[in-house]
């Protein structure tokens, strides 16, 4: 079998790889954004497992890879994976990929992952190109801590549901959306997470014309009501704002209440829960409080 790969019409021959499963990043729009391992990778392996044969066609045919093309998708990954797994044991080398970007992430591959993983079978990251950490790193919000949510259910009684429970997070907010639900779930993003929560849309990444805009949600939310998107788009929210600290006053008058109620530990309780404060902070109160009687 041919293991041999063209960059800009320059033939190179890909080295052997050792059995195993390769998850290989590709482009997510870009075509060259693709690395020489990741090349050499889908060059030498036996099978590509593509989430759709059509589509990868268009990379692997770009760089004149004629590696034979296994469709792996969401419908038939399960039923496929122990056969996937029975060839690995048996010293094949077989590539991963998706549509475009890092397989796995809001992806087909991971039931694969796992039954590899149980077989104790060796998995190998050839990392690139992410959708993800692409419109990260050009929305303009803190990277020290975030968290990638996938696409938010359809529904809007669920995905409602979904926003509520993130709108405490204090991490950046990182989601998949497909353009026929961008406006909807911006609307929605503005309403449960608040309509001055910084956020920013980013669309058409690496291509031609690359779109990242930046606003509070309720200015994106109206931006993109009417608009006719085009690509999967990337939203990046800003987490929460930290909650103001507690008066003293306050929380000092409630321990008191509740320690004239009930036993000291059990009113230390309920005041670190009701405001949110450490307990050491609280019971050292009551103690002096206790003391002043």
């Amino acid at each position: 079998m041919s293991s041999e790969f063209f960059i800009a019409g320059t033939k190179l021959e890909a080295p052997p790889l050792a059995p195993g499963l390769y998850v290989v990043a590709t482009p997510i729009g870009n075509l060259r954004d693709i690395t020489i391992r990741a090349l050499e990778t889908l060059a030498a392996a036996s099978a590509v497992l593509c989430e759709d044969t059509r589509m990868s066609a268009r990379l692997l045919d770009h760089y004149g890879i004629k590696t034979r093309r296994v469709a792996l998708h969401e419908h038939n990954e399960r039923a496929k994976a122990d056969d996937i797994v029975a060839r690995i044991a048996a010293g094949e080398a077989l590539a991963l990929i998706s549509d475009a970007g890092t397989p796995l992430l809001s992806d087909p591959g991971f039931p694969l992952i796992r039954a590899l993983a149980a077989a104790d079978l060796p998995v190998f990251a050839v990392p690139g190109a992410s959708a993800l950490l692409s419109a990260l790193v050009v929305a303009g919000l803190p990277t020290d801590a975030f968290a990638f949510h996938g696409f938010l259910p359809a529904k809007a009684g669920a995905r409602a549901t979904a926003l509520a429970a993130l709108s405490v997070s204090r991490e950046t907010l990182v989601f998949y959306e497909s353009p026929r639900r961008l406006d909807d779930t911006l609307a929605a993003m503005a309403e449960i997470l608040g309509p001055d929560r910084q956020a920013a849309v980013a669309l058409e990444l690496t291509k031609r014309f690359e779109r990242v805009q930046r606003g509070t949600l309720a200015e994106l939310a109206e931006s993109f009501a009417e608009g006719d998107t085009k690509g999967e788009a990337v939203i990046v929210v800003a987490g929460a704002a930290e909650a103001a600290a507690p008066d003293a006053a306050d929380w000092q008058a409630a321990l008191l209440a509740e320690m004239a109620d009930q036993p000291l530990r059990a009113a230390v309780d309920a005041v670190t829960a009701r405001f949110g404060l450490k307990r050491k902070e609280v019971y050292d109160a009551a103690l002096a409080l206790k003391a002043t009687d």
